[in-house]
């Protein structure tokens, strides 16, 4: 069948069964929109800056567990996806990026807006593409979404040169894709397998670690079933939140720098950490010296490259999460801890998350925690980056998997807004807040056009103290309160919210932040801005600091 190359792209794409893009068209990618224009089965989303695409991208992705899909033109649009793409690629979220490139004959040579994009993002790639035979184009579609989204998923990006694009080639659809050097480990090794479970026979004091890898997998019945069955306690990674119920009395929360005092403290006392898809982030682990120094550790991960890099492995398994699990599942006996189980019931009894309530000031942790409240813990929770984002993490408690998005690994301010807007539109009737700052929304505040253009109800939560938040809290707590360029002017996010055509509400009392939040749910056509004017020095505790033993923690 023969056709435009643009045209066979988006029918490679439509059999990939993408149905939403998110995009910035310019004059490298002209061909391709002239495709996409009469196109009825792909939906394509306006954003206001290319870095907002990437993060919608990325934001469906992780909600709906599908490969994302974003669109920019060459040079600087190309370039202005590259945080975003980043951002994937750190926290393993499967997107591919389309970028558009200048003709083949002038390639090299410093032509108009011109940027070896394919060069630059080598590194926070699975893998990219320059396309020079147009004949490869199906090929090389179908094999970018197939590495995307298997194994260790993560972000492909596609060159595309504009006469390429506009090159009529023999279109056949390719069916299935082998590539013999890219063969990922789905099972786990039976021997590994067999060693993991006399450990978790021997053990008296086990700990569960459940990371992104567990949400990616849909490893969280497997991971429940086998705390139940063996009456393990779980903590979680901040990517790994959602795993496990966290009102499930085996959960004890968040690990590591901003983690509750039980979940650090069973870590650094167990004698068998089960670790399954977590890297071993420094925020988890703090002093690696001193974490989990009495445990014996299994470490159950798809990516071998992530096994023993940080943490030593004990009894190292590549696979992948889930299937791993059932095979633990069916050859481990049941098991109870006692002892272990009431220590740590202890702890989580003495050290609960908590904050001091002051009057009619308002208390971010009261923002997060009614908002908790009254949407019944079903919300899909999205965060900016900063005090925000912790205080979001320790006091929405969730329920299921992919309920919690946040940037973990790159930590990305500007994330939240857009991401939240792949959010909705990937999961339409689901329940979208944004809990953000009023630093790290103004990064990417364009993109309210894009959801008031797409009458997107979400709902952001702004946590205002007119700080840079938690870097206001590290000068507090270690450089002598020298507050060096962290006090920060932000917009009245009100006026903001009515220019853009959105509902805003500001709140500055306490006994204000119930009502809010209710008149907020009821917005079902555009978004909804909600100014809460927080404490200016509020903290996020417990906190470990930088390079600490997570067994020592700030607590008040």
């Amino acid at each position: 069948m023969r056709m435009i190359a643009a045209k066979a792209i988006v029918e490679c794409l439509k059999r990939e069964g993408v149905e939403v893009i998110f995009g910035y068209p310019g004059g490298a990618v002209l061909p391709l929109y002239d495709a996409l224009y009469d196109e009825k089965d792909i939906k394509h989303i306006l954003v206001r800056h290319e870095q907002g695409a990437a993060h919608a991208a990325d934001g469906y992705a992780r909600a709906t567990g599908k490969v994302g899909v974003c669109i920019a033109t060459s040079g600087p649009g190309a370039t202005n996806l590259v945080t975003g793409i980043t951002t994937a690629y750190m926290d393993s979220s499967p997107i591919v990026a389309i970028t558009g490139q200048v003709r083949r004959d002038i390639l090299g040579k410093d032509s108009f807006q011109e940027a070896d994009i394919s060069g630059i993002t080598m590194p926070i790639t699975k893998h990219n593409y320059l396309v020079k035979d147009p004949d490869m184009l199906p090929y090389i579609v179908k094999e970018a979404f197939y590495i995307a989204k298997t194994g260790r998923p993560g972000p492909v990006l596609i060159d595309l040169p504009v006469d390429v694009q506009s090159t009529e080639i023999d279109y056949q659809p390719i069916e299935k894709i082998s590539i013999r050097s890219y063969r990922p480990v789905y099972e786990g090794n039976m021997k590994q397998v067999l060693k993991a479970v006399e450990a978790i026979k021997n053990a008296e004091k086990p700990v569960i670690l459940v990371g992104g890898g567990c949400i990616i997998s849909g490893a969280s019945e497997e991971v429940v079933a086998l705390a139940e069955k063996c009456q393990i306690p779980v903590v979680h990674s901040l990517m790994g939140k959602g795993t496990i119920p966290e009102e499930h009395p085996l959960s004890l929360g968040l690990l590591g720098m901003h983690g509750t005092v039980a979940a650090n403290l069973a870590v650094s006392e167990c004698d068998l950490l089960i670790a399954v898809g977590a890297r071993f982030s420094d925020r988890s682990t703090g002093k690696v010296s001193t974490f989990a120094r009495m445990a014996h550790v299994i470490h159950i991960d798809i990516d071998p490259a992530e096994i023993g890099k940080n943490v030593r492995a004990h009894i190292p398994i590549v696979g992948d999460a889930k299937r791993v699990l059932r095979q633990i599942l069916e050859n481990v006996e049941p098991k109870k801890h006692p002892l272990w189980l009431e220590r740590v019931q202890e702890w989580k009894e003495r050290h609960p998350l908590r904050y001091k309530e002051e009057g009619e000031i308002i208390k971010p942790q009261k923002v997060v925690e009614t908002i908790w409240r009254l949407t019944n813990g079903e919300a899909i929770i999205v965060t900016e980056v900063g005090q925000n984002q912790m205080w979001a993490a320790q006091f929405y408690k969730t329920k299921y998997p992919r309920q919690f998005i946040t940037s973990g690994g790159l930590g990305t301010m500007g994330f939240g807004l857009p991401a939240s807007i792949g959010v909705q539109i990937g999961r339409p009737d689901a329940i979208v807040f944004d809990i953000a700052g009023d630093g790290s929304i103004q990064m990417n505040i364009q993109e309210l056009a894009t959801a008031v253009q797409q009458r997107l109800p979400i709902k952001i939560a702004i946590l205002n103290n007119g700080f840079l938040g938690m870097v206001r809290q590290w000068q507090e707590l270690f450089w002598q309160r020298r507050y060096s360029n962290v006090q920060i002017t932000a917009p009245d996010f009100v006026k903001l919210a009515d220019a853009y055509g959105c509902v805003g509400i500001r709140v500055e009392k306490s006994s204000e932040i119930e009502n809010a939040i209710k008149k907020s749910l009821e917005v079902k056509d555009r978004p909804c801005i909600i100014d809460f004017r927080i404490a200016p020095e509020e903290k996020v505790l417990p906190m470990v600091p930088a390079g600490g033993s997570i067994d020592n923690m700030l607590v008040d």
